[in-house]
């Protein structure tokens, strides 16, 4: 079954309306009092996973909390950076006054429904993000953390609550690079989840992120008037927004404090012409890219293992019409991280080898971490709870029946 759902509505749920305040206050009563039938308890068991080159990583395995299995089995890939199992993000980085625990969120609310749940630490790194070693961290690579997944696979296997028979593989983001190439390579590997997954080559992604995404928000959000031109009263406007320190292009980098005169001018690296503007195009890109260059330069690349290691992979496209497994490709249609025309790269070609059963949902309205954002400003805060139910539904239904209003 080929599906692409997309379009989703407002998926607010909309309260009941009740018939008497009294009448209410009964049934809230009453169905506080009453277990959940559709979610179990779970149980966490802690596991170390034993590494290439004698290294090791923490592990929590979940569980539910009745029956005795087999269960079918789920492993998480997350994405860059000092990442723990839990993708934990503090509330200064994430932007939205609360920390961020999406891999966390995932486990709970499929090992509390009948799925087992594995997730581990990256190489070098502990909970929170703490990083245990960074030599190690330093030299991870695309291969090593293939490898790691490949072991966390044979460790979820082995666990005797599990069907080995049955298992999942999730990646977000970099893991959403790296699950289709385990995934490939394992036929037995029944079904495969990407969040947020990039469609071309690293290389092509960071272009994006460092050069096009900058421009892009200088002319849509910053060049109030679209005339092309920036002028530092446009600027000054978005000094002290709501989320201006998650933007792509935060004024602080566009203009100084000038004392003497007690206004703001610009940058002295930042030529305007005699009226005072600067030309997104002719001045601002041309900046922009002198100071993205030197970063993914040959010298850039070579000096980095995890650059590296990248850049020298195919294109997902290239790949993943070779995946036998089950495939659902979630994405946030304000991702600017991961942006939306990706997702749909993969969905295309899925379709054109007529891969029998993938699945593509687009959420409006949220982000790279499946968290509310509005277009330009990426708060990474906790994973909506209709992707979780979106999740473990398609999960669940043989005919892929996610919920109505879904496609």
């Amino acid at each position: 079954m080929i599906s692409c759902k997309s379009s989703l509505p407002n998926f607010q749920k909309k309260p009941r309306i009740a018939f008497a305040s009294l009448l209410l206050i009964f049934v809230l009563f009453f169905l506080v009092s009453i277990p959940c039938a559709c979610a179990q308890e779970y149980v966490a068991r802690d596991l170390t996973l034993e590494l290439e080159d004698g290294l090791q990583t923490d592990a929590q395995l979940t569980l539910p909390k009745s029956g005795t299995g087999p269960f079918p089995g789920f492993l998480l890939l997350q994405g860059s950076g000092t990442i723990d199992m839990n993708e934990y993000l503090p509330p200064e980085v994430t932007g939205s006054d609360e920390p961020s625990r999406p891999f966390l969120q995932i486990a709970e609310h499929l090992s509390s429904r009948g799925i087992a749940v594995l997730r581990f630490n990256k190489r070098g790194v502990g909970l929170n993000g703490t990083i245990l070693n960074a030599s190690i961290v330093a030299n991870s690579t695309y291969q090593s953390y293939k490898s790691d997944a490949e072991k966390a696979l044979a460790i979820l296997r082995a666990q005797p609550e599990v069907d080995k028979n049955d298992i999942t593989l999730l990646g977000h983001s970099e893991g959403a690079i790296v699950a289709p190439r385990v995934a490939r390579e394992d036929a037995e590997i029944r079904k495969m989840v990407l969040l947020s997954a990039p469609a071309g080559n690293l290389r092509d992604n960071l272009q994006f992120q460092l050069l096009a995404r900058p421009l892009l928000y200088a002319e849509e959000v910053i060049d109030s008037n679209h005339d092309g031109l920036l002028t530092i009263t446009e600027v000054e406007a978005t000094m002290g927004t709501p989320g201006e320190s998650l933007a792509p292009l935060q004024a602080i980098g566009l203009v100084m404090w000038n004392s003497t005169t007690e206004e703001h001018q610009w940058h002295s690296v930042i030529a305007s012409d005699p009226r005072g503007n600067i030309s997104i195009r002719g001045d601002l890109e041309p900046l922009i890219k002198k100071q993205v260059q030197p970063m993914l330069s040959n010298e850039s690349v070579k000096a980095s293992p995890w650059l590296a290691s990248y850049f020298a992979l195919n294109n997902t496209t290239d790949i993943i019409g070779d995946i036998s497994a089950s495939i659902l490709i979630l994405q946030g249609e304000n991702d600017t991280q991961i942006p939306l025309p990706e997702a749909m790269l993969l969905e295309q070609k899925l379709t054109e080898v007529k891969h029998p059963d993938h699945t593509l949902i687009i959420y409006p309205g949220l982000g790279h971490s499946f968290h509310p954002s509005k277009n330009w400003i990426q708060p990474l805060g906790p994973m909506e709870e209709v992707v979780l139910e979106d999740l473990y539904a398609w999960l669940t239904s043989p005919d892929r029946r996610i919920r109505e209003g879904a496609g």
